[in-house]
């Protein structure tokens, strides 16, 4: 299945502009085996949003970033479980925040 940029900044809630497309070029250049789970990232997206999850543009790294919103502490581990299932099942390589609730999308693990 293909997915343009486009559909993908749409998708994750953020307009079709240069500047964001930019973004999105420098993830997907930072992160290895980008177009292989490119459509896992938006399933998590989904799934995940229940929980007060999101995945969104990080300003500090040139990855996405997976947050958990901590105003409702009982979903938290629910969120978390799926994150981190979600990893173990398409070998994706996250780098966790400590006491921050925040993952880095890094690639697909090797």
């Amino acid at each position: 299945m293909h997915i343009s940029d486009e559909g993908i900044l749409t998708q994750l809630g953020y307009p079709n502009d240069h500047a964001n497309i930019n973004q999105l070029q420098n993830v997907k250049s930072s992160t290895p085996g980008f177009e292989t789970i490119k459509r896992h990232i938006l399933a998590l997206a989904d799934h995940i949003k229940p929980y007060g999850g999101y995945i969104a543009f990080s300003n500090s790294k040139p990855h996405f970033k997976i947050k958990i919103d901590q105003s409702n502490p009982s979903t938290i581990p629910l969120a978390v479980e799926k994150i981190l299932k979600w990893a173990q099942k398409y070998n994706v390589k996250l780098m966790e925040v400590k006491k921050e609730e925040t993952y880095y999308i890094l690639g697909i693990a090797k």
